[in-house]
């Protein structure tokens, strides 16, 4: 299966974006997905997961209550949903997606074996 992000973008702090990881290749209506960020210097993030029918969400304590991740297997595609943009938000977005996730592990990158090629969110203070 091939991923592609996309929908990053410049935006201003308190603001939203909605970014999209759409696949193609292969169904991935049983594939849990994803989203990971990096920033500049940093390490490689989770932000948020879902499993492949949305039934559970998970998400990183820096962003919940604030960002939202779908799905539309119907669309072979995942949202993340920012709302409330902060600066510290800044990095490069990627998703990523695998049949054999368990929920004990899917805040770990090394799990997912299919990436996007990640999108670029900025937000100004």
């Amino acid at each position: 299966v091939q991923l592609q992000a996309f929908g990053g973008g410049l935006v201003q702090a308190g603001g939203s974006l909605r970014l999209s990881c759409a696949a193609s290749g292969r169904t991935f209506s049983s594939y849990a997905v994803a989203w990971f960020r990096q920033a500049p210097g940093k390490e490689r993030e989770f932000v948020a997961a879902t499993t492949w029918n949305g039934g559970s969400t998970y998400y990183a304590d820096s962003v919940k209550g604030r960002f939202t991740i779908s799905r539309d297997n119907a669309k072979n595609t995942v949202y993340l949903q920012m709302n409330s943009l902060k600066p510290e938000d800044t990095a490069v977005y990627y998703c990523a997606a695998d049949p054999r996730v368990y929920s004990d592990y899917v805040r770990e990158p090394s799990v997912y074996d299919y990436w996007g090629q990640g999108t670029e969110v900025t937000v100004s203070s």
